[in-house]
């Protein structure tokens, strides 16, 4: 198909390894990075798109290859690699067999343009990397290249659904025009404080009272230096407001005594006994009394039930027996939800009865234990009396009435009695939270006297939300970092919060996306030095500042709905909601709520809804809409107003960049033909959009739930799209199966080579796929009515597994033999007579099969050898009966012994004239076990062999082949 228009790097191909590497390693950094300003829900890591930016404007090589070769040192190198190409080209054309597609001839000008692309993809590979984020001279090469392609300029870049600002932010380090909008208050707050307010005050000299002599401040350091002081101001002044309600603990003998900060204290639920002689005395339901797990550091504490006094106390055991630690975990759970066992007789607390007690008031809470900061490290320590009671009596003059809808995405609280936000919060964390909200407005004087007393000159008097830059608007900016602290102390001061008996530490009220109801919580102590305290989340903050302010892009948020947005010739990169995996809306009331009453005579205009805006929120939320089909088509239609703006009025430079987030269960359930993938990317070519690329990112850092290399989708899909042509037709079912079967294998077969890991190729198959779907205005089905999205996508699944079927055409008779014989069987055992059967049909015998040391045959059984049964001292140079079935599976077992080592790399360099083939068999074998077999830990370990590929076979390449003392060069 003939393009019209000059392709972008990312319509071609992508360093997809090394943004992955980069943006799972980002989930792994808390100091300096700007998402510890404020918490908001999945964000889009920085590096990923900081790439997808710089690739979405790029062009590709392919389009000027002529000018390439001008260059004498290209055409050299060009020249010599074709020759490499060709070779590797006619060797595997003339052993095909079946009806695999060959490949084009390699030509001049795909040299040319792929040594040009690989500098393009180095200046990725450093663009990414963590450090390099204010590296004026990496990201100077990055504006540079830009601008070439861009006709000199560095173009305007546009996010409708802005959010956590990961994508204005990364546009504006790259030196564009960043603008972006959101319909929610909190998220356009986050986006002004990372994109919008820096920029005002860069390079500025801090005025607070006793700052150094500095020749300079560099972007954001002024700024930063100013928040950090006022914010030390806040804790100080609010200190003096609550400080008796936080008092210190007395430290038992075993921790050497003393008085001690308390940390946090833990509280179990309560309710009535459920039995009638015991209904007068409130009974814990807790769901762990372990505090900490760590080896050498263990401690639980007990109930002490006593049925004369009817009353349950707490001990404190540190240590003590593997088993006591087991009963301690469980608390007094039965089984699982709100099911627990009543401590003084036995008798069960069914989840009816804890909802009916929650919500006529009678539910409570009891003092557990406290944990505080002992001379050597946590302290765990017995309630008292004074400890619970001062608790109790503490009374707060404000929390927020701001009622909540209980069947909201996320919500899990509302069926316990709690009605509004307010209810999350004791009064003790209430009273502490106003203390910084009233301690704002005494910094807020402060302030203004500190600037006059600086002697900076005032640039104008207009406010920040005017659009000022002198020394009221720099107060206001101020002011709102510091809002943004009792934002971070609201979520980790609430009784949402639970305690990880695993590392001793809080975990936050969104440690999920979601309010789900706790029965054992954690009341942090925000005075203290440890986690969820003030001067613990606030240094993490202020670090934050490092990497803003950076580049020379100007930027602008604004609170709009993306339904009314006008793109005005931008390029559009956008991370929009996914159909109904985050309730933004709601759960952001929370943090709402909390920053209005910080912040509504600073931000007027941003802070004056009462809450959050939810009627044009793009999300298919069933209670706000009336169920299911209504929210559907709810999110169908906004979603394609919305996109079908930015096809008709988007800029033509470049394609726009379509972030979509897999929700891992719908995917697992229904496959890439999701109920919520397939109605977002009808959408997308409903609204006028060509898909012509999709790249798979991985956030997920190794470590985690699942490592990089694992069995596991990607955790989000990049779409790359086009404007479609006026003069797109109308096709028949049979005649887009014709052009699916002739241009999707070709495109499987460049991921392949690309290295896409196998877990990934579903998700990345739909780019070319769809590229050939949504580029016709409709594929009639037999009756003239228009194919679905859904059923494109199944037939492009289908496309894929043909295809990773038809490769087994080009494997050796033993190999293709194997293949079968593990489809069918795993590594158990057959009857020889189907094996033989089966091996005669591949024109070969059992014996042949057993001869290459691929199976076992004895006793009228056949199996396949695991890798652990292979032979270690195999060599296949010197094996007279070499099968890509065994190189494949030693280099399997060397991978997952070593991973990626010297002598992993070694046997790869060894088994170079069958590279292609082994890797070919990876992804079959990998397709095999995830989707035939379902056998996880064997398409992990073929996964995570892709995943390292490039990697290898860079170290393979510069391994010296001793028989002929060349260098061995593998074709990546």
């Amino acid at each position: 198909m003939t393009v019209a228009y000059k392709k972008k790097l990312i319509e071609v191909a992508i360093p997809l390894e090394a943004i992955n590497a980069a943006s799972a390693r980002e989930k792994s950094i808390r100091h300096g990075h700007p998402s510890t300003l404020h918490l908001w829900w999945a964000r889009r890591p920085l590096a990923a798109c900081r790439a997808v930016l710089f690739a979405q404007l790029v062009d590709d090589p392919s389009g000027y290859t002529d000018k390439l070769l001008d260059d004498p040192k290209i055409r050299k190198r060009a020249g010599a690699e074709l020759v490499v190409r060709l070779k590797v080209w006619r060797d595997r054309k003339a052993d095909a067999q079946g009806n695999v597609p060959d490949t084009p001839e390699p030509t001049l000008e795909d040299c040319a343009a792929d040594i040009e692309r690989k500098r393009l993809f180095e200046i990725i590979e450093e663009l990414v990397i963590w450090e390099n984020s204010t590296n004026e001279e990496v990201l100077e090469r990055a504006r540079a290249e830009i601008r070439r392609s861009c006709g000199g300029v560095l173009p305007p870049v546009y996010d409708p659904f802005s959010g956590g600002g990961s994508i204005p932010l990364e546009a504006q380090r790259l030196g564009l025009p960043a603008y972006g909008s959101d319909l929610n208050p909190v998220a356009v707050m986050i986006g002004k404080a990372m994109i919008e307010i820096p920029p005002k005050f860069k390079d500025k000299a801090p005025i607070h009272p006793g700052v150094r002599e500095r020749q300079f401040y560099r972007n954001a350091e002024g700024l930063a230096e100013d928040v950090k002081y006022y914010g030390e101001r806040l804790r100080e002044k609010a200190l003096e407001h609550v400080g008796h309600l936080y008092p210190q603990v007395d430290l038992p003998k075993e921790y050497g005594g003393g008085k001690a900060t308390v940390i946090a204290w833990i509280w179990a639920r309560t309710v009535p006994s459920p039995d009638p002689a015991f209904s007068s005395v409130q009974v814990p339901i807790a769901s762990s009394f372990l505090l900490s797990a760590k080896a050498g550091k263990e401690a639980w504490v007990e109930p002490i039930v006593d049925k004369v006094s009817k009353s349950v106390s707490f001990a404190m055991h540190l240590g003590g027996s593997k088993s006591d630690r087991e009963i301690a975990q469980r608390g007094t759970k039965l089984g699982v939800g709100a099911n627990f066992s009543c401590l003084l007789s036995g008798a069960a607390i069914t989840a009816d009865y804890v909802r009916s007690c929650a919500k006529s008031g009678q539910m409570g809470q009891q003092l557990m234990a406290i944990v505080a900061e002992g001379p050597k490290g946590r302290a765990y320590v017995a309630p008292t009396s004074f400890q619970e009671d001062l608790a109790k009596g503490a009374k707060s003059d404000w929390k927020p009435d701001l009622r909540f809808e209980p069947n909201a995405l996320g919500f899990r609280v509302g069926n316990y009695g709690m009605e509004t936000f307010g209810d999350l919060f004791t009064e003790r964390q209430a009273c502490g939270l106003n203390a910084f909200v009233e301690a704002l407005q005494e910094i807020k004087e402060m302030l203004a006297e500190d600037a006059k007393r600086s002697g900076i000159p005032l640039i104008d008097e207009r406010r920040l939300h005017e659009g000022g830059s002198g020394t009221s608007a720099y107060g206001d900016a101020i002011l709102t970092y510091l809002a943004f602290s009792v934002g971070q102390l609201a979520n980790h001061g609430s009784t949402i919060c639970g305690w990880n008996s695993t590392n001793s530490q809080m975990r936050s009220t969104f440690s999920r996306q979601a309010l789900s109801m706790t029965w054992d919580f954690a009341e942090c102590n925000f005075f203290s030095g440890s986690s969820g305290s003030f001067e613990s989340l606030f240094s993490r903050m202020v670090k934050g500042f490092e990497t803003l302010a950076v580049g020379t892009g100007s930027g602008s948020i604004l609170q709009m709905d993306a339904q009314s947005a006008k793109f005005f010739d931008r390029v559009i990169s956008t991370d929009p909601p996914y159909y109904d995996n985050i309730g933004y809306a709601d759960l952001s009331d929370f943090f709402y709520a909390w920053m209005r009453k910080c912040l509504r005579d600073v931000h007027p205009d941003t802070m004056s809804l009462l809450m959050t805006p939810k009627k044009e929120e793009l999300v298919a939320t069933p209670v706000r809409h009336g169920g299911r089909q209504s929210a559907d088509d709810f999110f169908l239609d906004g979603m394609t107003r919305t996109v079908s703006s930015m096809a008709q009025t988007s800029s033509d430079l470049a394609p726009a960049t379509i972030y979509y987030a897999f929700k891992q269960s719908e995917v697992e359930q229904e496959g890439i033909s999701s109920t919520g993938w397939a109605t977002f990317l009808n959408a997308v070519v409903t609204a006028g959009y060509s898909v012509v690329g999709t790249w798979p990112i991985r956030t997920e850092k190794p470590g985690r739930m699942r490592a990089v290399g694992s069995n596991a989708l990607a955790n989000s899909v990049v779409l790359v799209c086009r404007k479609r042509g006026a003069a797109a037709e109308a096709v028949t079912r049979a005649e887009f199966i014709r052009a699916l079967k002739r241009e999707l294998p070709p495109a499987i077969a460049e991921l392949q080579a690309a290295n896409i890991a196998p877990a990934d190729m579903p998700q990345s198959a739909i780019g070319p796929g769809m590229g050939v779907f949504s580029r016709y205005k409709a594929v009639l089905e037999s009756d003239d009515s228009p194919m679905s999205v859904k059923t494109a996508l199944q037939l492009i699944n289908r496309e894929l597994d043909e295809y990773l079927g038809g490769i087994q055409g080009e494997f050796d008779a033993d190999t293709r033999f194997a293949i079968t014989w593990f489809e069918q069987n795993g590594i158990g055992k057959g009857d020889y007579g189907v094996a033989d059967n089966l091996a005669r049909a591949r024109g070969i015998s059992v014996e042949s099969v057993k001869h290459a040391g691929i199976v076992e045959s004895a006793a009228g059984k056949v199996r396949i050898l695991t890798r652990d049964e292979l032979d270690d001292d195999w060599e296949p140079n010197s094996d007279s009966h070499l099968t890509v079935w065994e190189c494949l599976q030693h280099l399997v077992r060397h991978h997952e012994k070593d991973g990626i080592s010297h002598d992993t790399a070694g046997l790869l360099k060894k088994i170079e004239a069958k590279v292609e083939a082994v890797k070919d068999l990876a992804y079959c074998l990998y397709d095999i076990s995830a989707n035939k077999r379902k056998d996880a830990k064997e398409a992990t370990a073929y996964n995570a062999l892709i995943a390292d590929w490039t990697e290898l076979t860079r170290q393979a390449a510069t391994i010296h082949d001793t028989s002929g003392d060349r260098q061995i060069r593998l074709d990546i």
